[in-house]
């Protein structure tokens, strides 16, 4: 069974694609799959594992970095549920299926060559969590070979509408790829930048659905992550 934990949000349309990316998980893997929220939402990490007692579970954390929630939050409730069988997969982080898809939804927004370009990233108090999005910003500029700026929707600098502004420079366009997994708030953000590209987050597509069933496996075998 894998539980996958998202964030949260308050956003209807969060949710629904969080339980849409379940759902194809589930046709792919063929596995039973349930999804928890480490805030906003319910049900919690703990409600979900304590419902499913007495079946083996890897919990996924939908994290795109390894911040609170994923190195604090989650573990303990974890072991809040008691549950004796539970394996946690890394999070997201910046893996190459994920910079593949902010890439394609970059493009599908309408990128152009020539572009100047901004990562908008969730923003966190965790320094490690930040060095993870700039990996993600350094993947991005290596497959588009071109400078990419980081900007932040929240808790660190700068702010995506800032970060917009310092690439504008000589009447560029910009164009703002989203490391965001879901709508939300932090999505309006974005789109209230003032960049004239706006990429969607990145969502329920094939390459999220494949690093999913890859945390999945080689949590249960870890010899395929070698």
């Amino acid at each position: 069974m894998i539980v996958l934990v998202a964030h949260g949000t308050r956003d209807p349309a969060g949710p629904r694609v969080v339980e849409e990316l379940a759902a194809r998980v589930r046709r792919e893997a063929r596995v039973p799959v349930r999804v928890a929220y480490a805030d906003v939402r319910e049900p919690d990490v703990t409600s979900v594992l304590d419902s499913v007692r007495g079946h083996p579970v890897v919990v996924v954390p939908a994290f795109l970095a390894a911040g609170y929630h994923v190195r604090t939050d989650i573990p303990a409730r974890i072991e809040a549920s008691g549950h004796r069988d539970v394996v946690r997969a890394p999070a997201f982080g910046p893996a190459n299926e994920l910079v593949e898809v902010m890439r394609d939804r970059l493009d599908w927004a309408g990128y152009r060559r020539g572009d100047a370009v901004v990562l908008a990233a969730a923003g966190s108090s965790d320094h490690r969590a930040l060095v993870e999005v700039r990996f993600a910003a350094e993947a991005l500029a290596d497959r588009l070979a071109t400078p990419v700026r980081v900007g932040y929707a929240a808790t660190a600098r700068p702010s995506i509408a800032d970060a917009v502004t310092a690439a504008r420079g000589r009447g560029r366009r910009v164009a703002v790829a989203s490391w965001l997994l879901a709508p939300g708030l932090f999505q309006r953000r974005l789109a209230a930048s003032g960049a004239e590209v706006v990429a969607e987050p990145l969502g329920v597509h094939p390459g999220v659905v494949d690093l999913v069933l890859r945390r999945y496996r080689e949590a249960r075998n870890p010899s395929l992550a070698a």
